[in-house]
């Protein structure tokens, strides 16, 4: 039998011959080689699969992280929403691999908003973490961002990368063609010789989704160079308008951020983590001890559990311990503690020779980026503390 000869260029570029049922494609390898410049993805989260704070939020009027881990929104005077992390069965991003979505939802709808009213969605990004876009240096890199989005809306988005170092902006645009079904998006990002993001552990870049807006962020022009921050130009192109009618819908999942130019035949493929990487790359800026689907303040029977005596530190009608975060912290949170009842700023506490909780005011004595002390007040015969709490650092 014959041998088939070994097809030496397509080995080098990593791409599989038409003739052998591939598409003769390479997606963004070069001799074989993943041209990411990091083992890690840029963005945290992009496949909506940790939500620590809760699985769905309604009534939803002001900004904030509210849902999905590191997703932020940015909401002025603009209807009222519906946030859910929604489960995927079917589908073409089910197809490609998610399970999870970011869904926003309008229950009240604004149709008219005034001229300084907006609304987008979104990421913060730590400088320290995109120093290998080079930016303001003549090696600046171009980008490129790729999601998947559905909507029952067809129209056109904009999307904003806002260096908010430097007050500079660059811009894409996308295009739903099809009202509810998932669709993949690729936008490239031009590069920028002028403004290097700060190296450190605050927020360097924004980008931004935008899904309605008042007048003051239309009548511009897409930037699809960088330039100076202007609000005309953050939602010149955009028509979704998501929040003028209660029918309207956004979703989306697989978010991933590549250094370099690429398309949709050469764009490397989305870098799935396990749930326990992910989870600890999102508990940097924010932890919880409420269980995954369980409400932040919710009535809960068990917390963290401390005893007194030497392990708690118990003195003069005070109790208190300390704890180490499983994941340090970007810097040190804002820690707020709860009480089995859903109370916050408080602690239960079990004294001695009772069955029965007291709740007491609890004390934040210390904190730092890896750990912090809390103590409570009341007598001097509490033997343990029984609470949860959350810690947020994020940007």
């Amino acid at each position: 039998m014959a041998l088939s000869k070994i097809d030496v260029a397509n080995m080098l570029t990593g791409a599989t011959p038409v003739a052998n049922g591939g598409t003769a494609l390479t997606s963004g390898f070069q001799n074989g080689v993943d041209p990411r410049p990091s083992t890690v993805p840029i963005i945290q989260n992009g496949d909506m699969a940790v939500s620590q704070r809760a699985t769905s939020v309604t009534g939803i009027t002001d900004d904030g992280y509210k849902l999905c881990d590191r997703w932020y929104e940015y909401l002025s005077s603009l209807g009222t929403y519906t946030f859910a992390q929604e489960a995927q069965t079917s589908g073409n991003a089910f197809n490609n691999g998610f399970r999870k979505a970011f869904r926003i939802d309008c229950t009240t709808a604004d149709a008219s908003p005034g001229a300084s009213d907006e609304f987008w969605w979104g990421i913060k990004l730590e400088g320290q973490d995109l120093q290998l876009i080079k930016k303001g240096t003549s090696n600046a890199q171009k980008l490129t961002l790729a999601f998947w989005v559905k909507s029952n809306k067809t129209g056109v988005g904009q999307v904003n990368f806002r260096d908010t170092d430097n007050s500079r902006m660059c811009s894409g645009t996308y295009t739903i063609s099809s009202a509810n079904t998932w669709e993949h998006k690729i936008i490239n990002i031009a590069a920028d010789t002028t403004g290097a993001f700060t190296n450190d552990n605050a927020e360097s870049l924004q980008i931004q989704w935008y899904l309605d807006s008042g007048s003051n962020y239309e009548g511009g022009a897409t930037p699809t160079a960088w330039e100076a921050d202007s609000a005309g130009d953050r939602n010149a192109s955009g028509n979704l308008n998501i929040g003028d009618n209660t029918a309207n819908d956004w979703s989306i999942t697989g978010i991933q951020l590549e250094v370099g130019e690429f398309t949709s035949s050469t764009l490397p493929p989305f870098q799935h983590e396990s749930f326990g990487d992910n989870l600890a790359r999102c508990q940097r800026y924010f932890e919880t001890t409420f269980e995954v689907g369980t409400a932040i303040g919710a009535s809960t029977s068990t917390g963290i559990i401390r005893s007194g005596g030497n392990q708690g530190g118990r003195t003069s009608g005070r109790m208190g311990h300390g704890f180490t975060y499983p994941v340090p912290k970007r810097s040190a949170p804002t820690v707020v503690f709860y009480d089995n009842s859903g109370n916050s700023g408080a602690l239960a506490r079990l004294d001695q020779g009772s069955s029965t909780a007291s709740n007491k005011n609890a004390t934040l004595a210390g904190g730092s980026q890896k750990s912090f002390e809390v103590t409570s007040t009341g007598d001097s015969t509490a033997d343990c503390l029984n609470y949860h709490f959350t810690a947020d650092a994020e940007l």
